[in-house]
C-alpha cells in the first residue's frame, strides 16, 4: 500500500494536539496503535486540560488519555521559557493569525523540543508553515498510515479503525491523504464520511 507521506524513523518525539488524541481514541485501538509506533508520543499539559473540559459534556477522551499516560503510551510535558515565548506569539494578535491554546502549545513544544507536531487543523498548519518552518508537521492520518501501525493492526482492522475516527470524531483529512484513505476504506464508506474533503471526486461521487 502506498502511503501519502511518511514520518522519520528513529527516536523522534511526536507531540499530539487535542484533535489528534480525540481521533486516536475514536479508532477504538489507540493502545495498539501507540504501542506499535516507534516514536515517543507526548502531549502538552494545556492539551490535557482541554480534554478535561470535555468531561462536562460526557466525553470520555480525557479518561482514555489518562489511561494511556498511566500505561506509558503518552507522556505529559510542559513548556519551558522559550516555549512559552513562542506560545505567546501564537495566541496574541489578529484572529486570522492566532491559534487556540492547545494548538499553540503543541506547536510551541514542537519548536522547543525539536519534535514532530501532529496537527490536523488547516489554520494551524498554515501558520506553522509560514512562521515556524523548522517544525515538522504530520496529520493523524499520516500517523495511522505508518507501516508499523498497519503491520500491528492488519488491513481490515485498520480500515475499521480509520472509519470510526472519520465518523465518530470527524477526523479531518487533507487532500494529500485522500488516496490512502480511499484505498484503505473503499469508495462506498468514504462517500458516507462528511469529514472528508468535498472537492475530492471519490469522496463526493455517492453523496
Amino acid at each position: 500500500m502506498a502511503f501519502p507521506s511518511t514520518t522519520p524513523d528513529g527516536s523522534e518525539t511526536l507531540v499530539a494536539d487535542t484533535s489528534a488524541l480525540i481521533n486516536l481514541n475514536a479508532t477504538g485501538h489507540a493502545d495498539r496503535i501507540l504501542g506499535a509506533f516507534p516514536h515517543r508520543v507526548v502531549a502538552v499539559d494545556t492539551v490535557i486540560a482541554e480534554l478535561d473540559m470535555g468531561r462536562r459534556t460526557g466525553r470520555g477522551d480525557a479518561d482514555a488519555v489518562e489511561a494511556w499516560v498511566r500505561a506509558g503510551r503518552v507522556e505529559v510535558v510542559t513548556l519551558d521559557p522559550a516555549g512559552l515565548d513562542q506560545f505567546e506569539r501564537l495566541v496574541f494578535g489578529a484572529a486570522v493569525d492566532t491559534l487556540d491554546d492547545g494548538e499553540a502549545t503543541t506547536l510551541a513544544y514542537a519548536a522547543q523540543a525539536g519534535a514532530i507536531a501532529i496537527i490536523d487543523e488547516r489554520k494551524a498548519t498554515r501558520i506553522a508553515r509560514q512562521t515556524m518552518t523548522s517544525v515538522a508537521l504530520i496529520t493523524t492520518v499520516d500517523l495511522l498510515a505508518h507501516a508499523a501501525v498497519e503491520e500491528a493492526m492488519g488491513g481490515a482492522r485498520l480500515a475499521d479503525a480509520v472509519h470510526r475516527a472519520l465518523t465518530q470524531a470527524r477526523m479531518r483529512v487533507f487532500e494529500h491523504n485522500m488516496p490512502w484513505i480511499i484505498a484503505l476504506i473503499g469508495e462506498d464508506r468514504a462517500a458516507s464520511c462528511i469529514s472528508l474533503p468535498r472537492g475530492t471526486p471519490q469522496a463526493t461521487a455517492k453523496r
